[in-house]
């Protein structure tokens, strides 16, 4: 048998299935058993943590029960694990290949490189990851919970420093690292570790934004920075990954070797204050957006995403601590006074750490002039910036406005409602979208967003004819064509519905065009990501979902990227680590019903039939229609049969009916 309690709550037969009959509380006796050691527990102590309200005597006879209950769930494979008690003590004697928890120790105890790669790999995640406990045994678990973690660290960190680490290795340290980080994004052991890892691969960049992640997660997690250690790590890699013939191309090209560890200037754009009716509030909103798409075209900057600096609307926050929390070395503030056909807005540029007053300027005229003051504001935060760089290559690539005003407007008053991802905020910005068309016909900002609430609406099921929805998706990507080539925003909407169409290959073509005209483009990233799932390609997708978040700390809508993140482990093999990241994300937003349909799915994959059921009672409260057949007959998974077979499958196990 094997008993598995690192990131789940599982007891295997030895065919591989769950053992049938095993009670929650019986697996976790075992669990607890299995952490005590050869010491054991006594049944004082097992009574106090299981029946802590009942008499002595009562308490005793329901251990005794229990202890019975267990040696039957053992029997049938008593040589591999069994229960030792005496009238005092009770202990569990077990294979150490047969309890992941034991695996864990013995590799963390020994010099061995094999056992060290065992125990990273049995480390699948938090001591009972997701599994709902007693208090008196919680308070049992936390100290072993906090010591296991701490050795997972360091073991970590030993794979990904032992002399000549080998590619098995460095695997074992850098999933290891990932599934640390999951659920303590403010590990900076296990960033380090991933640093190193990128730095011995020779991937400078990629080491580059892992230390960005961890300065953006220790600022906003524990108000704190990098320790000396990681700075050093970072410091060395120009020296540390020596790439001699693109040395020497650059110094022949230019005269000096470029230092490969300076990052580029890191900006964000500050929500600006509407000195205005509120009527006119989301007209700031929308200024804000177009600067920030302005400069995130300028490939000399990391800009942060316009998501994440929101979260800031509304409050008082010293600029400090907003560089600090978004991990950005200048802001750009403003204010916005809109009355009549009037427009007035503000500008100021601040260096976060010194709070010094970098550049200012006004800019006043009529409401038609608003496209022309957001590209001379963006060309002006450039060049104050870096002079190098000239307002023409804004101009290239600046977006076509619509025709009307009032256009615009409509498409600013959609936009918050695009980034709920539920059922009736898409249902608020459809005749939003649609009044805005009817409006300007050519505006193919308008018509690409339009397109991606109907393919929501059909992916999602939020609909009683998906058919109709895919095809009106279909129908305003093909009338936006044409109408948004320079324009990053709707190129990715575009793709995003494309790609919930089923057409992953034209879907990578508006993206990939929509991120070379605006690399820091943070919901392109996200959805390149999710065609890399869609195309089967794990690997890619966690790659672009990790840039997206890079890009956008704070996004409001993180929970889709982290989605996608767990998507990708599932893919890979690895729905318990997939199920901890997607019960976090339904408990944070519970409003986010679709995500149990793939929680549901993982669970029953991961063998956790409680979860699995429990999300598939709250996705089908949400959506009484759910059920397997229309499920299989999304567009947008047909690409990766397999995968979807195996989700279809898990569904089916956690109780969705087939419809």
């Amino acid at each position: 048998m094997q008993l598995q309690i690192l990131g789940r709550l599982d007891l295997m037969a030895a065919t591989g299935e769950p053992a049938q009959d095993v009670t929650r509380q019986t697996r976790l006796m075992l669990a607890c058993l299995a952490l005590a050691g050869a010491k054991g527990l006594t049944r004082s102590e097992l009574c106090s943590l299981f029946w802590p309200d009942r008499p002595s005597a009562q308490a005793r006879n329901s251990l005794r029960q229990t202890l019975a209950a267990v040696r039957k769930a053992l029997s049938d494979d008593a040589a591999t694990i069994s229960l030792h008690s005496d009238l005092e003590i009770v202990r569990l004697f077990a294979d150490p290949s047969s309890v992941d928890v034991l695996v864990f120790r013995r590799g963390v105890e020994r010099d061995d490189r094999n056992d060290r790669i065992a125990a990273a790999h049995a480390y699948r995640g938090e001591l009972l990851a997701g599994v709902r406990t007693p208090d008196e045994v919680e308070q049992f678990l936390a100290a072993h919970r906090h010591s296991l973690s701490d050795q997972a660290q360091r073991l970590a960190e030993l794979l990904s420093k032992a002399d000549g680490a080998d590619g098995e290795a460095l695997d074992a340290a850098r999933g290891l690292a990932d599934r640390l980080l999951q659920v303590n994004p403010a590990a900076e052991e296990a960033h380090r570790v991933l640093i190193r890892i990128h730095l011995l691969r020779g991937r400078t960049n990629a080491a580059l934004r892992q230390f960005e992640h961890c300065k953006a997660a220790l600022r906003h997690e524990l108000q704190a920075e990098p320790e000396e250690e990681t700075r050093r790590l970072i410091e060395t890699a120009q020296s540390a990954i020596v790439d001699a013939p693109k040395k020497a191309k650059q110094t022949e090209a230019t005269g000096q070797i470029p230092n490969a560890t300076a990052p580029p200037p890191s900006i964000a754009v500050m929500p600006f204050d509407n000195l205005g009716a509120a009527a006119d509030e989301y007209f700031a909103d929308g200024v804000v957006e177009e600067i920030t798409s302005a400069l995130s075209r300028i490939r000399d900057f990391l800009v942060i995403a316009r998501q994440s600096t929101f979260t800031f609307k509304g409050s008082f926050a010293d600029v400090r601590t907003v560089g600090q929390e978004l991990g950005v070395a200048y802001l750009v503030e403003g204010t916005v006074r809109r009355g009549g056909d009037r427009l007035r807005i503000s500008v100021q540029l601040v260096d976060s750490s010194t709070r010094a007053q970098l550049w200012s300027d006004r800019y006043e005229g009529t409401t038609a002039d608003v496209f022309e003051f957001q590209d001379r504001i963006a060309a002006q935060v450039a060049g104050a910036l870096k002079p190098a760089i000239r307002h023409a290559e804004i101009e290239a690539a600046r977006l076509k406005p619509p025709t009307n005003l009032k256009a615009y407007d409509l498409v600013m008053r959609a936009f918050p409602k695009l980034w709920g991802q539920n059922a009736a905020a898409i249902g608020e910005a459809i005749p939003i979208l649609r009044e805005a068309i009817r409006i300007d016909p050519k505006y193919g900002r308008a018509r690409a967003l339009n397109s991606w609430c109907h393919a929501l609406n059909a992916t999602y099921l939020w609909t009683a004819d998906p058919e109709r929805e895919m095809a009106a998706a279909r129908q305003e990507v093909d009338a936006a064509m044409g109408l948004i080539d320079n324009d990053p925003t709707a190129l990715t909407a575009a793709g995003a519905a494309t790609s919930l169409c089923g057409d992953q290959e034209g879907a990578s073509a508006l993206i990939e065009q929509a991120l070379a005209l605006d690399p820091n483009n943070a919901w392109g990233w996200a959805r390149w990501g999710w065609i890399g799932i869609y195309r089967a390609d794990p690997s890619a997708a966690l790659e672009r979902f990790e840039r997206a978040t890079t890009l956008s700390p704070l996004d409001p809508s993180a929970f889709n990227t982290r989605m996608g993140m767990a998507s990708a482990l599932a893919c890979s093999g690895r729905p318990h680590e997939a199920v901890v990241i997607a019960t976090d994300v339904t408990k944070k937003h519970p409003d986010v019903t679709w995500a149990h349909r793939l929680l549901a799915a993982w669970a029953a994959m991961a063998g956790d039939m409680a979860t699995a059921r429990t999300s598939a009672r709250k996705l089908l409260a949400a959506n009484p229609n759910f059920t397997i057949r229309h499920y299989l007959a999304i567009p947008g998974f047909q690409n990766m049969p397999e995968y979807h077979i195996r989700l279809a499958q898990g569904l089916r196990e956690a109780g969705v009916p087939e419809g």
